[in-house]
């Protein structure tokens, strides 16, 4: 998923919704319209150069260099987008078209947060418990590849690992210093995806993955370009990692912070109110949030303990949730299994889609398992542009009951099927095409595990449990996210509300716990997004009664790409005043 995620206070977003639309019409001016789309293509093609790895989605090809990621480099690119949102301010809003107005309500934003990024210098931490800069190439190494010159330039860039990792080290040697790290508790044993490659043959490391397959590339090119990699591998790349596991393990870790809470970070209360920011789009205080999560949560509880009397268990909460964790019943025996499991689920919902969505995909997306180096520290499954990763590590931990809902938010309808439709969508600007951000990404993605109850997606009980689950685990994020970074909450405390309000395994919760402990705020944009985008229906619903349309309510959301919850909002008070009518009338 991508990381450029956008915040603006919403008092903002929806005063300039407000505006109306007769003013807007009157003062707009195409010199208006052509000055804001110079600024945001100019930069964005700015962009995608400075992060060459082709993180932000908008590369095609494989790129073959590695992104700058020195001191220089970071001043410089606070300079630019400074420069740049001094720029777009300077064009007053009501004089661009409303498509342009909308547009600039996304890209002020994300401009804002990537300025709020660097300003508290986020890439001095560029590895915690879940994400790290290095597993990250993971990524380009299972992309297709669609020509030769694709493998030229990925033993180009795999040249460049050495110069990129050093840079990346020097950047968390300053991070240190100001003591500005993930807590350590949560870097125990990451180190497994670095001795992954380091003690590997170089045909077996994850760099050498897309030279597995090389077709439609001459046997003699293929001969040539496999004897270049394992050099690169063995000569160059596997050297620096050696580098880097010393410096995790001498330096890095021992010198962690031993504190949780992101209160505790420079700036600590202020950087902790912009990653809110940053991942709901709202403008939330800390104790407000805790407050929803602990209501939230005493409702699904509620519907969960009425569910498990629907399957006939005898005993209290606590021993029900015991036989879910034990029972072989409900966990798949081999990899396959719950591979071939997951699959089925996604064809069902194929079934359905055309009675819920108008537009749908052109992409098609792979399941697959998640790789040996990353499964044992990764979530359950994780999905994307053509992809639908499963965990199938340490299967008497993965429940079967939860699949369903699972799968409902990784593949279809949620991120292999919104993000897919918002890169294919040409008449948006390629910000909005290639940008993720999380409120709304993930709210659709949770959005869709709800919606699969209407679709009757959870046929047994224990899938509605499961299903009930899944969305008490995002609800009660809000408490453990709010508890640890701003009411001092220890690990051990976050771990025990989870495994008393979910039935996730303890495996997971623990992975779970840590990822929310080294990557503040992120946890609060599913159920946050996801409340805004039910908010937002039963709006719809009530005022247009008869005339609503499933189809073209969902059409309309995703048909925005990616946005801040603002703008979702004021785009379905445009759907109501216009009857409920959708993007696509003739997919309705």
């Amino acid at each position: 998923m991508h990381r450029f995620v956008t915040g603006l206070s919403a008092a903002f977003l929806i005063a300039a919704a407000a505006m109306p639309a007769h003013a807007a019409t009157a003062q707009k001016s195409p010199s208006a319209d052509a000055r804001f789309k110079a600024i945001y293509t100019k930069e964005w093609k700015w962009r995608e150069d400075q992060f060459a790895s082709g993180e932000n989605g908008g590369h095609e090809e494989i790129i073959d260099h590695l992104p700058k990621v020195d001191p220089a480099t970071q001043e410089m690119r606070l300079h630019h987008w400074e420069d740049v949102l001094k720029q777009v301010k300077a064009i007053p809003r009501g004089r661009l078209s409303p498509k342009e107005q909308v547009n600039y309500d996304v890209y002020i934003p994300q401009i804002e947060v990537l300025i709020a990024s660097q300003k508290f210098r986020d890439y001095e931490a560029p590895a915690n418990s879940d994400t790290t800069f290095w597993t990250d190439l993971g990524y380009t190494a299972r992309s297709n590849f669609r020509s030769e010159k694709d493998y030229v330039s990925w033993i180009a860039q795999m040249r460049d690992v050495p110069r990129y990792f050093h840079e990346e080290m020097d950047e968390m040697r300053a991070g240190l210093k100001r003591g500005f790290t993930p807590p350590q508790v949560t870097m125990q044993g990451r180190d497994g995806s670095i001795t992954a490659v380091l003690n590997a043959r170089p045909e077996d490391t994850l760099f050498y993955e897309p030279f597995k397959h090389m077709d439609g590339i001459a046997p003699d090119r293929q001969a040539a370009l496999r004897a270049q990699a394992i050099d690169v591998i063995r000569t160059q790349v596997q050297p620096v990692y050696a580098d880097l596991l010393k410096f995790w393990d001498n330096e890095y870790v021992p010198g962690a912070r031993k504190t949780l809470a992101a209160d505790d970070l420079p700036d600590g209360k202020a950087y902790y109110r912009a990653k809110i920011f940053e991942f709901t789009t709202l403008d939330m205080d800390p104790a407000e949030i805790h407050k929803i999560g602990e209501q939230e949560v005493a409702r699904l509880h509620q519907q969960m303990l009425d569910t498990m009397k629907e399957t006939g268990f005898k005993g209290d909460f606590a021993a029900f949730q015991e036989f879910l964790r034990t029972d072989p019943q409900f966990y798949a025996k081999t990899p396959q299994e719950l591979l071939d499991k997951a699959a089925w689920i996604a064809k069902e919902f194929d079934g359905k889609a055309s009675q819920y969505f108008g537009l749908l995909p052109r992409s098609r997306f792979a399941i697959k398992p998640v790789p040996d180096d990353l499964a044992p520290f990764y979530t359950s499954g994780r999905g994307g542009p053509g992809i639908y990763l499963v965990n199938t590590y340490d299967l008497p931990h993965r429940p079967l009951f939860n699949l369903r809902a699972m799968t409902l938010h990784e593949s279809a309808p949620g991120h292999a099927f919104q993000m897919p439709l918002a890169m294919e969508d040409k008449s948006l600007p390629d910000f909005r095409r290639y940008t993720y951000i999380s409120a709304y990404g993930e709210g659709w993605a949770l959005y869709c595990e709800y919606l699969g109850v209407e679709m009757g997606m959870y046929p047994t009980a224990y899938d509605r449990f499961g299903y009930l689950g899944w969305q008490i685990w995002r609800a009660a994020r809000l408490v453990v996210d709010t508890g640890i970074h701003s009411q001092g909450w220890t690990r051990q405390q976050a771990i025990d509300y989870m495994r008393q309000y979910t039935a996730l395994p303890d495996h997971e919760i623990q992975t779970e716990v840590d990822r929310y402990i080294a990557w503040p705020g992120q946890a609060l944009s599913y159920y946050l997004g996801e409340m805004e985008i039910k908010k937002a229906r039963a709006k719809a619903e009530a005022a247009l009664g008869p005339k609503f349309n499933i189809r073209a309510f969902h059409d309309a959301v995703l048909q925005l790409g990616s946005v801040p919850l603002p703008v979702l909002d004021a785009r379905i008070d445009k759907f109501i005043a216009d009857g409920g009518k959708g993007p696509y009338p003739d997919l309705e």
